[in-house]
């Protein structure tokens, strides 16, 4: 479903919108007029990467004083309150207030993960008849989250904007032929907005000049109850997913598509995340696994629901995206470069394609030619019950 893209009901910008310019300099607030109570976008200095190039932090509002932080240095969500059911916000997104935790090793906190997220097998791919070799990130045996030097680990072009729905940033970047490895020029656009229903919309768009796989998430780490305040074990998570995709022990698909029924997946009816996890059998325990979403790929429809029920706060995303890759927080340990976040302090719900799409032709296909447009949408609502 690459050259199309759909619409729901929800809130939503399109993947081709014209975004309305708006002029920002820095340590100044812009309310936006037409919004009462105004919603703001503040942008600020957040500092410099190794090689001196300043990098920004902007603060976006919504009306109901929802706050969304985010840097363009890999399109990262640095932080998104949003309230419990007392109305005390928190913020519940996981990462760094400083852009050198960011800038360091750290397990993709917040990060927009391309040309390829997750793993590619070998770091190798055959296409149109010619193998293409990539950095091998992955304890040197896999292609992880698009390499070395990834979508998460450049600065991205960053423009504001008021839309009806909302406000937010459009970030555009140009990832070179042969970087990564990978084949093409592909442009990248990645717009997050902050819209008036306190939802964080995220919309994928991409052009090659010749073919390439492409596979582009968000990787927020969450915890309703608020970043560190400990483990997720008893938030309730929901999966509309039947089927799942079976892996190695090194995490990467058999392919084959497997039923969740009767397993320690089945998350088609809400369950505590820590129920069931210590029965899976990984290194380390828990999940990392990626199901296949019901429903039309490439139209919006319910993908997960989770609630924390000390806080009352739930988030559910919808998504035009085939699967849903769902991570425990499995291999965080403490350490500084995890932002000392300890095993099960956050997980992940990364919409996206299938992992290792290019070396299994039964999967839905990732390959994007010129001509086409890459274009993907999720959601990320956020109330209280």
């Amino acid at each position: 479903m690459h050259a199309m893209c759909f619409h729901s009901m929800l809130p939503r910008l399109g993947c081709l919108l014209a975004l309305a310019a708006v002029g920002f300099q820095n340590n100044d607030t812009y309310a936006l007029e037409s919004k009462k109570p105004a919603m703001s976008i503040e942008k600020r200095p957040f500092g410099k990467t190794a090689d001196g190039v300043q990098v920004d932090l902007y603060t976006l509002t919504n009306a109901k004083g929802t706050v969304l932080k985010m840097t363009n240095f890999g399109a990262i969500v640095v932080a998104l309150e949003v309230p419990d059911r007392e109305g005390k916000r928190a913020n519940v997104n996981m990462g760094f207030s400083t852009l050198d935790g960011f800038l360091g090793p750290n397990p993709y906190f917040g990060a927009t993960v391309g040309r390829f997220c997750n793993r590619i097998a070998g770091g190798k791919f055959t296409l149109d008849g010619k193998q293409y070799t990539l950095a091998t990130n992955d304890g040197g045996r896999h292609h992880l989250h698009g390499g070395t030097v990834g979508f998460n680990k450049v600065v991205w072009n960053a423009e504001p904007f008021e839309a009806k729905s909302g406000v937010g940033i459009k970030f555009t970047y140009l990832s070179k032929n042969g970087e990564e490895g990978y084949p093409g020029n592909l442009n990248v656009t990645a717009v997050y907005t902050l819209t008036s229903e306190n939802e964080m919309a995220v919309e994928f768009t991409a052009q090659t000049d010749a073919a390439t796989p492409v596979n582009l998430t968000n990787h927020c780490y969450w915890n309703l109850a608020g970043a560190g305040s400990g483990t997720i074990r008893n938030h309730e998570l929901m999966i509309a997913a039947d089927k799942y995709l079976p892996v190695d022990a090194v995490l990467i698909p058999t392919g084959k598509v497997a039923d969740v029924a009767g397993t320690a997946l089945d998350f088609t009816k809400p369950e505590k995340i820590g129920s069931r996890l210590d029965e899976i059998k990984a290194d380390p325990v828990g999940y990392d696994h990626c199901f296949v979403l019901r429903g039309e790929a490439g139209r919006v429809r319910l993908a997960a629901k989770v609630k924390d029920p000390a806080s009352g706060r739930v988030m559910e995303i919808h998504t035009t995206q085939p699967a849903l890759q769902f991570y425990s927080g499995n291999f965080l340990d403490g350490k500084p470069e995890n932002n000392n976040y300890r095993q099960y302090d956050g997980f992940c719900l990364e919409t996206q394609h299938y992992p290792d799409s290019p070396n299994h032709a039964n999967f839905p296909t990732t390959i994007l030619r010129p001509g086409e447009t890459f274009c993907q949408k999720t959601v990320h609502r956020f109330y209280t019950e």
